[in-house]
C-alpha cells in the first residue's frame, strides 16, 4: 500500500515531500543556549534532558541570546563577531548565516513574531536602549518606544498583537506591555524592587513569566497578562533568571547560579520538579526552547496501487490531530501538487481522521 508522509500545521504549510520522512528543525525537543565552555560564548543546542549537545557557532566573537523562529527553521541571535553587537540568523544546524543589522550601536535581544514575519529587538542606536521591529530579513527597521529611559527585552504575545518589555522609565526595572505598533503602552509591575525584567509569554497567552529581585535575589515569577496574580515560583538563595516557556506551556527553562556557576534548569510551570540539564564549569545561559513541530500525516492510496491514472478520481486520507482551517499540501511523484484546506465541513472522523477527493491531473 502506497504511503506518503506529510506535514500539517494550522493555516501554514511548513514542509512537503514526495517520498521519505520530513525533517522538522524545531521539533519541540531542543533547547538553544549560549556557553563559554569552549573559550568564548558560542551557541549550542541540546535535548530538554541535557543530552545530544551540539555546537552551532564557532568564531572569535561572542554569540548570545538565541531565539527560535515560530516554525523552528531559523535561530536569531546576537553576535560580537564583527567587532559590533548585531543580530544574525541561521538554520538550527548553524548553516545559512545571515547578518540582519549593521548599525554602529548595539542591537540586542531578538524576538520573533508569532507569524515569523518580524523580529523585535532592543537597540542603543538612538542614544539609549529602545524597542524596535524589523522584517525577518532585516529590512524595514522601525522604532516603537521613544522614552528617554531604557527599554529592553521585548517579547511578543502568542497572537502577535502585543509586545511585553522591560523599562526603567519609572526609576527601576518594571515590565510594560504595548500594542505591536508601539501604541497603548501600559505598566504591568509596580514594586520597590530594582529589577522586574525579561518577560516571556506562555504559549496560550494567559501568563507572563519574568525575573524579579523583589524578595532579595533574582527569582522567577509568573503573572496574568494584565499584571495580576504575581506568583513566585523559584525559592532558593541563588539567582534564577531568563525564563522561557516550553512549547506546550507545561514547563519552563531558565538559568541559575544555585550551583555556583551559571547552569540551565527546567521546571514545571508551577516551579516544581526543578532539574539541572547542564553541568560544566563554564557559564551556560540564555536558554530558548524550540517550538513544536506540526503533526505528521500518513496518506494512503486506498486501492494500494503504485500508479494512479491521469484523470482518475482518488480519495486521499489523513489520520492526525489538526484544527479546522489547517492546510494539507501533498507533492506526489513527478512534482504534481495537491492543495486542500480542512474546513468545518470537511469530513473528519475520530482523532482527526478525514479524507478528500482528488482528480489526478
Amino acid at each position: 500500500m502506497k504511503k506518503i508522509t506529510l506535514v500539517l500545521c494550522c493555516g501554514l504549510i511548513l514542509c512537503w515531500i514526495a517520498m521519505g520522512v520530513p525533517v522538522a528543525a524545531g521539533d519541540g525537543s531542543k533547547i538553544a543556549f549560549s556557553s563559554n565552555r569552549d573559550g568564548n560564548h558560542e551557541l549550542y543546542t541540546m535535548d530538554p534532558d541535557g543530552t545530544n549537545l551540539v555546537r552551532l557557532t564557532d568564531n572569535a566573537g561572542d554569540d548570545e541570546s538565541p531565539d527560535w523562529s515560530p516554525d523552528g527553521s531559523r535561530i536569531a541571535f546576537v553576535s560580537f563577531r564583527e567587532s559590533n553587537v548585531d543580530i544574525y540568523a541561521m538554520d538550527p544546524d548553524g548553516t545559512n548565516l545571515v547578518r540582519l543589522t549593521t548599525h554602529a550601536q548595539g542591537d540586542n535581544n531578538p524576538a520573533w513574531s508569532p507569524d515569523g514575519s518580524k523580529i523585535a529587538f532592543d537597540s542603543f542606536r538612538d542614544g539609549n536602549y529602545e524597542i524596535y521591529t524589523m522584517n525577518a530579513d532585516g529590512t524595514a527597521q522601525v522604532r516603537l518606544t521613544t522614552d528617554p529611559e531604557v527599554d529592553r527585552f521585548p517579547a511578543w504575545s502568542p497572537d502577535g498583537s502585543k509586545i511585553a518589555f522591560s523599562s526603567k522609565r519609572d526609576g527601576d526595572w518594571e515590565i510594560y506591555i504595548m500594542d505591536a505598533d508601539g501604541s497603548n503602552q501600559a505598566r504591568l509591575t509596580d514594586n520597590a524592587a530594582m529589577v522586574d525584567w525579561r518577560p516571556d509569554w506562555s504559549p496560550d497567552g494567559s501568563k507572563i513569566a519574568f525575573c524579579s529581585d523583589r524578595d532579595g535575589n533574582y527569582e522567577i515569577y509568573t503573572m496574568d497578562t494584565d499584571g495580576s496574580n504575581q506568583t513566585r515560583i523559584t525559592t532558593n538563595g541563588a539567582d534564577d533568571d531568563n525564563p522561557d516557556w516550553s512549547p506546550d506551556g507545561t514547563r519552563l527553562v531558565f538559568e541559575s547560579l544555585r550551583d555556583l556557576d551559571k547552569e540551565i534548569y527546567t521546571m514545571d510551570a508551577d516551579g516544581s520538579n526543578p532539574t539541572r540539564i547542564t553541568s560544566s564549569t563554564a557559564r551556560d545561559w540564555h536558554p530558548a526552547w524550540s517550538p513544536l513541530p506540526p503533526p505528521s500525516l500518513s496518506l494512503t492510496a486506498p486501492d494500494g496501487g503504485e500508479t494512479w491514472l491521469k484523470g482518475s478520481l482518488q480519495t486521499l486520507q489523513w489520520d492526525s490531530i489538526g484544527d479546522t482551517g489547517s492546510a494539507v499540501m501533498i507533492e506526489l511523484l513527478k512534482g504534481v501538487t495537491v492543495n486542500q484546506v480542512i474546513t468545518s465541513t470537511t469530513p473528519v472522523g475520530s482523532g482527526g481522521s478525514g479524507s478528500f477527493n482528488w482528480t489526478v491531473p
